[in-house]
């Protein structure tokens, strides 16, 4: 099964599909992820996004639609999980013509539905191991007590940056201008599933689970 999980930053689309992993043995192709591979990998793929990265340009749509390719050709395990791309319509297109060259499908879109003033406080409120990049909350779940990370005992957290108020609104406009415009897309495509994007981690992989297997 291959999938999309979209939703604002701050969603939890990444928690979700760290669990996918774990429970449906499914590989998560996200782009940062890849890139990051690819640059240290040696390969000619890799050579191109170094020299790019290098100089600071922007990846292009083909350099993803590359790496997904070289994917899409290994081991598939449970299916794959795209996160973070597509982000815009033409890259939807490029992907779907993708998937049809390899002879693979798009089996569902998950959309994590939030209210932006709730996922706001929540992400302003979030931490991070640097250690093992468990994610904690000053609400929902604050660091222990001890001070130590419940998952490898790392005593160092941080926060993002961006993780403020304003930053986040901003994050969301561009949500807002550029992907939303992908929820029509596969709403009329036939494979768009919504999900309540700010339950309990495990109410939310509940949900997602309910509409894989639907």
């Amino acid at each position: 099964m291959n999938i999309i999980l979209l939703g604002p930053p701050g969603a939890g689309k990444g928690t979700q599909a760290h669990l996918l992993v774990e429970t449906r043995n499914m590989i998560q192709l996200s782009t940062g992820d890849m890139l990051r591979e690819a640059k240290d990998s040696g390969t000619e793929m890799g050579k191109i996004v170094a020299d790019v990265m290098a100089r600071g340009d922007l990846v292009t749509d083909e350099i993803v639609i590359g790496l997904i390719r070289e994917k899409l050709q290994g081991d598939k395990q449970g299916g794959f999980i795209f996160d973070g791309f597509p982000r815009t319509l033409a890259q939807a297109d490029a992907l779907a013509e993708l998937l049809n060259e390899t002879g693979e499908t798009l089996d569902k879109v998950v959309a994590m539905e939030v209210n932006d003033d709730a996922l706001v406080a929540r992400i302003t409120a979030r931490s991070t191991c640097a250690g093992c990049g468990e994610v904690y909350n000053d609400i929902t779940k604050p660091i222990p007590a001890d001070g130590k990370c419940t998952k490898c005992g790392n005593t160092e957290f941080k926060r993002r940056a961006d993780d403020n108020e304003e930053s986040l609104k901003n994050r969301l406009m561009e949500y807002y201008k550029k992907t939303s415009m992908l929820i029509g897309y596969y709403h009329a495509k036939g494979n768009l599933s919504w999900v309540n994007g700010l339950g309990e981690i495990d109410e939310v992989q509940a949900e997602i689970s309910a509409a894989l297997d639907s």
